[in-house]
């Protein structure tokens, strides 16, 4: 049946693995990934190499039609499921069962490596679980959307931070064999967004979803929720308690460009400091007064509705996106307008020495002289550095290129360490 499907559909996923060594974060090259149905793992479909970017090429793999991501009375599954088979010299095998395709989008399976202790460790195993709209999980238990902040001993930051990490505890809070999870903020968000909601959807509907975790997320932070109680974790990965977040599942292009591009932003309302603490449901199986409907959200998409208008149709009119102050983890803040062909100065050389620095592990974006003119090698620098890490391919250095490349210098640089 599954030959049929993939010899037969009319509808396909794309695929791009990225490889990189989970110790330096450099990528890794010609490692082999093995690519089959996960209903029946011993037949390879396809097999990838990476570069020396640590990438596979993007490849089209059959999916279930379109519609079913598009409608929530289909009770058919809506994506694929794949098994990825990653081996490296040097490095522990890792195999990766139910990543999920969508028709229409490209999924995006990061991989990081372990290097090899021992001649022959056994493959490091993850299975993914279904989705959240797709599969039974336990709805959000209500919670007040704003924390009281006076009680005694409470510990409050006095601003709203990005924090460059979170620790997920992956379970309910009082589980004590879960296990944390050092998770980058960002990385968290798109992992949380696409195990949540569909990437086939509007634009709009996955901008309010986004900015409803990201809130959440950050007033979780903010309030020291879990610590306040004595837990050594910032989230956990329960829908009965916070989000679902999965260890190695892939994420969606669609989701991912979003993510970067909103993820200093978070909700707020009149007169109060902490981020919204944004609660949702599916809006079909549970339903939600006074919360975001997942579902519903997607037909406010539909109609047009703009993700601030979505976010207050549920929410209120009184909700407002706000843009954290201070970003962590990060050598220099966005200077606030465009770098391009033309532009000079001392930003533009800052961006210089991060390029060379990252072309150091990804050797495929060339050197450029540091001489704070932005011409036409490091608009070329740029182009590449876009390509490699999916950003749109314009040469010049928006908000979301200038973070990228922030965050990719940090880890091939391991500043992060020093800070």
């Amino acid at each position: 049946m599954l030959k049929a499907m993939q010899e037969n559909s009319t509808y396909q996923g794309q695929l791009q693995l990225n490889v990189v060594s989970q110790i330096t974060s450099v990528p890794i090259e010609n490692a082999t990934i093995n690519i089959s149905y996960t209903g029946i793992p011993g037949e390879t479909l396809e097999q990838l190499t990476t570069n020396s970017s640590g990438q596979t090429e993007t490849i089209d793999l059959p999916a279930p039609p379109l519609e079913y991501s598009l409608n929530p009375s289909i009770e058919e599954q809506p994506y694929s499921e794949y098994t990825f088979e990653i081996s490296a010299p040097g490095f522990e095998s890792v195999n990766i069962s139910g990543a999920e395709i969508l028709p229409d989008v490209m999924a995006i399976q990061n991989v990081q490596m372990r290097p090899l202790d021992e001649p022959q460790e056994p493959a490091e195993t993850f299975v993914i679980p279904a989705h959240t709209l797709y599969g039974e999980y336990p709805p959000k238990i209500a919670e007040a959307e704003i924390k009281p902040t006076n009680e005694s001993g409470e510990i409050v930051l006095s601003r709203v931070v990005i924090p460059e990490y979170i620790v997920v505890h992956d379970g309910s809070p009082r589980d004590t064999t879960a296990t944390n999870y050092y998770v980058r903020y960002k990385d968290y968000i798109k992992n949380v967004a696409s195990s949540e909601i569909y990437a086939t959807w509007p634009a709009s509907t996955i901008r309010a979803n986004v900015l409803a975790i990201m809130s959440f997320t950050l007033n979780r932070v903010y309030t020291e929720w879990y610590r306040n109680r004595g837990y050594d974790f910032t989230i956990t990965s329960s829908t009965a308690f916070d989000h679902k977040w999965i260890p190695e599942r892939n994420i969606y292009d669609t989701i991912s460009l979003i993510v970067d591009e909103l993820f200093s932003n978070y909700l707020s309302r009149p007169n109060v400091r902490q981020p919204i603490l944004t609660q949702y449901c599916d809006g079909r199986r549970v339903s939600c007064p006074n919360w975001m409907q997942q579902w519903g959200s997607k037909s406010l998409g539909d109609q047009g509705y703009s993700a601030i208008e979505i976010l207050r149709y549920y929410y209120g009119d009184d909700m407002y996106i706000n843009t954290a102050e201070e970003i962590s983890g990060i050598p220099s803040s966005w200077p606030g307008y465009l770098l391009e062909n033309g532009s000079r100065g001392q930003k533009v050389s800052q961006l210089q020495e991060q390029l060379n620095t990252i072309s150091n592990a990804y050797p495929a974006i060339p050197k450029i002289s540091v001489d704070g003119i932005y011409g036409p090698a490091t608009t070329n620098a740029v182009r590449i550095f876009q390509s490699v890490f999916g950003l749109p391919q314009t040469g010049i250095t928006d908000y979301s290129t200038w973070y990228k490349i922030s965050e990719i210098y940090v880890g091939v640089s391991r500043i992060a360490e020093l800070t």
